[in-house]
């Protein structure tokens, strides 16, 4: 959560929000995409990068191992990834959603849209948390 505040406060992500996460080689997926600020409604286009359960973004496409990304979101995080071309009044945009935020962006393309409402989906499958054997235990003890 502490990341998602920062990015939307417009602060520097920590480095242990994306420490070990090789961004700059083989992402799941990544482009251009305009994000809107949260505060200032403008929009922005940023390179996203999707990696390892993060959403990270950076002010240009040449992202190497020294760069810093603006902004983190761990996809373990949010809860929906839509389209949202009825709420912005815009093409190709779409939204994702944590219990606590909404964020919205824009593709360039129909196809780009969908291709990043998949994989942004994708992962909050494969990262979502699970419920782990100690918690079904617990459960089990307490009834």
């Amino acid at each position: 959560m502490e990341s998602l505040w920062r990015s939307a406060t417009f602060q520097a992500p920590n480095l242990e929000d994306y420490s070990g996460i090789e961004f700059w080689s083989n992402p799941e997926r990544s482009g251009w995409l305009a994000r809107q600020g949260d505060y200032i409604k403008t929009w922005r286009r940023r390179w996203f990068v999707l990696k390892q359960g993060k959403l990270l973004w950076f002010k240009d496409s040449n992202v190497n191992r020294l760069s810093a990304p603006r902004g983190v979101v761990p996809v373990s995080n949010c809860l929906t990834v839509k389209g949202a071309e009825d709420v912005l009044n815009k093409p190709f945009a779409f939204e994702v959603s944590t219990s606590q935020d909404t964020m919205y962006f824009i593709a360039d393309s129909e196809k780009d849209k969908e291709d990043w409402i998949n994989s942004i989906g994708r992962s909050i499958v494969q990262h979502s948390r699970s419920v782990t054997d100690s918690e079904v235990i617990d459960y089990d003890l307490k009834r």
